[in-house]
Order: C-alpha cells, then structure tokens, then sequence
C-alpha cells in the first residue's frame, strides 16, 4: 500500500532509547547537540522581528513561483555586502535548504540517477535523495591535520548515472571549508564529466579565523565549461538564527542559468510554499540578523576554546575546524563512539553524537554542537573529561 522510498519502521537506536529513558525519569540532562537556535539563550532583536511580520502586504496574495521580487533583491542585497553580485533574477525562494535540495534532484537527476555527497556531512542527504527516487553516492573527505576533499575517491565515485556533486561549505560537521586549489579541481572535473555543483553555504558566515585561500561563496561561479551550473543554497535558518520562519533560496549560475531558473520555477510553481509575510519581511530580517550572527560567532568561538581546554593533555583531542556549529572529538579506541556516548549519556548525563550518525569512516568520534548554553556547555566539558 505505502511506498518503498524509505525504511518507515526504524527502531529508536540505543542513544536515542537511553535518552528518552532519562527524560522520562526527569533526569536533566546536558545536551551538547543542540542545534536550534531559537532554544539556544539568544537574544533576539524581538520587535524589529514582529514589526516586519507585520506589514499589511502579507495579507494580499500574489504568487510569484521565483518568490517576490522585494525579497529575491534583499536577498541579491545580502551578497552585496559581502562582495558579490548577484541579479534578483538567479535567484529563487524556497521555504528551507531540504526543499531546495528537493527541487534540485528534481531538476537534476531522473528516478535512478546518483548524486555525490561528502562523508562525514549532513546525516539527511540519503532521506533527501530517496524521496526523489535519487541515490546518493558518497565520496570521502581526509583528515591530516585539516580537512581535504580525496579527489581520487571522488573521481573514482562517478558513474554514468552521476548528475551532481554535492559540496556543504564549511562542511556540517567538520567545520572546513572549500578551497581555492579544490574549487578549481572539482569544477574541471565537472566540467569535464558534465555535472553540476551543489554549494550549501547555510554555515557560511560562521568563521573563526580569516584564510585567503578559503572559498567564501560559489555564487557567481561562470565557468564556461561547467554546462551543469553551479547551485548556490542558503537562508534564514542558519544566518539569521531563525529555522521557524522557513525562507531559504538557490542561486544560479553558469552558463545555462537562464534555463535552469526557467525549470525551477517550474518546479517551484507546482508548490508555492513560501509564506508571503515572511518575503515581505525578509529584507528586515536579513538586516536584523547581524545581532545574531555576531551573538553566534562568540559562543561558538567561546565554546570551542573552552573544550580545547577541558581536554588539553588528555587522551582525546578537539579536531581542527575553520568555522560553523559544531565541533569533532576524536576519543581513545578504547570503546566504540557509541560505548564513549552511552556511557557519558548513561552515568553523567551528557549528550553527545557518536560519530556514525554522520558516516564518520572510522572510530572513535564524538559530534558536539558548539551553540550549546555556555554554562552548559563548560558542564558537559567538564564531565567529558572526567570520563577520560
């Protein structure tokens, strides 16, 4: 009766049972995972938020399958100020980066075609491309004191049936980002086998250090030999701490853009899912979102060096990272990465992530988020290194 995109009867996993089992107990618990903003203690610009939800043009509903021109120029507004041109017209609304990915596996791959993603990264991509009857094939990146894309393994991933590669910049969870020398190669080696690229950029703004030889942004990439464009993604979850309010965007460039946006408006015309008096209010948010953002980079460059700390001269180490939410612990091979998280959830109530949840190849790595309460988060460190 039901479709088999998906496996529908998945058994809760042993961290996630354990955990379930403290909160019904009411154990309170330190949750080093957290990720929603919205829960994390920040302070919010709360009228300039609610006075632009409130302007009287939400009320009136005039689709618009790109989404509003007011709010695809603040978008172009936004990558102003960082440098970059970009007309309103390679732009495109979505109501989240998921369903930005969605639409493009739609415009991108038939039933049957393989899109590349990175290992370890975003533990959703395989539900994403199962959804659109799309299979993902993943290619890995290598640590050696930074992270590297193995463009051997990449290349050796491709088959026929490969229609885009997919590039999360900085990358979730490592924390790297794309640079100058990789750009170039994996736009060749599009190029020449005919692929598109795939740029989710929700972390983007999230840098602890400066790099002149990091990738900021593809949007604008025009290469001319790249015929299957370059696909930009981003939005408001992320940049403005703001998940609830569902406005992402794509940006398209390259040398067929124009027909690219012309089929995902197509696409985006079949859904209209944005809300209209979040587009009016977009602008605003956009501008209002810098207070978060700066609340953002302190604690995660707070936290960050607050667990390098609590771990300096033990047997487990904090893995480099150049920016984003989230931190690596690479812990002793002493127990698996589910044993190290079952014991610290088990005896100290400490939330963590072992590393498989985002296809870490090998052990023993624990996944924290770095936008975790201060006071919680130097608890839980505090604990971790303990248990070490």
């Amino acid at each position: 009766m039901f479709s088999s995109r998906l496996k529908w009867n998945l058994p809760l996993n042993p961290l996630s049972a354990l955990l379930e089992d403290k909160r019904r107990a009411g154990k309170r618990v330190l949750d080093l995972t957290e990720s929603n903003p919205t829960r994390a203690g920040l302070d919010y610009p709360v009228e300039r938020i609610l006075a632009a939800l409130a302007d009287r043009r939400g009320l009136l509903y005039q689709p618009d399958p790109r989404g509003l021109v007011a709010a695809r120029e603040a978008v172009a507004a936004f990558y102003r100020q960082r440098g970059v041109e970009v007309t309103p017209e390679r732009i495109l609304l979505t109501a989240s980066t998921s369903e930005a990915y969605a639409y493009l596996f739609k415009l991108l791959a038939d039933p049957g075609c393989q899109i590349l993603t990175p290992r370890p990264s975003y533990p959703l991509f395989e539900y994403l491309a199962a959804l659109e009857s799309v299979e993902v094939v993943q290619y890995p990146l290598r640590y050696d004191g930074a992270w590297h894309i193995d463009f051997p393994a990449l290349e050796r991933a491709i088959t026929p049936r490969a229609r885009a590669i997919v590039v999360v910049n900085p990358n979730n969870p490592t924390g790297s980002f794309l640079k100058r020398e990789e750009l170039a190669r994996l736009e060749a080696l599009a190029a020449a086998r005919d692929l598109a690229i795939l740029s989710d950029e929700v972390f983007a703004d999230y840098v602890w250090a400066e790099d002149p030889e990091r990738v900021a942004t593809l949007v604008g990439r025009g290469v001319p030999a790249l015929t299957g464009g370059v696909f930009s993604m981003s939005g408001l979850s992320k940049i403005a701490g703001l998940p609830q309010m569902k406005l992402g965007w794509i940006v398209v460039s390259g040398p067929q853009a124009e027909t690219g946006m012309e089929r995902l408006e197509l696409i985006a015309d079949t859904y209209l899912s944005v809300a209209t008096p979040v587009q009016w209010a977009l602008g605003e948010l956009l501008d209002a979102s810098a207070e978060v953002r700066s609340q953002i980079i302190d604690r995660t460059r707070a936290n960050l060096a607050h667990l390098r700390s609590a771990l300096e001269g033990a047997s487990a180490g904090v893995l480099n990272a150049e920016g984003g939410w989230y931190s690596v612990v690479q812990m002793p091979r002493t127990r698996t990465e589910e044993e190290w998280a079952l014991e610290l959830l088990g005896a100290h109530d400490v939330l963590t992530q072992p590393g498989f949840f985002y296809d870490f190849e090998s052990e023993a790595f624990l996944v924290v988020s770095l936008l975790t309460r201060p006071e919680e988060f130097a608890e839980g460190a505090r604990r971790l290194r303990a248990v070490l």
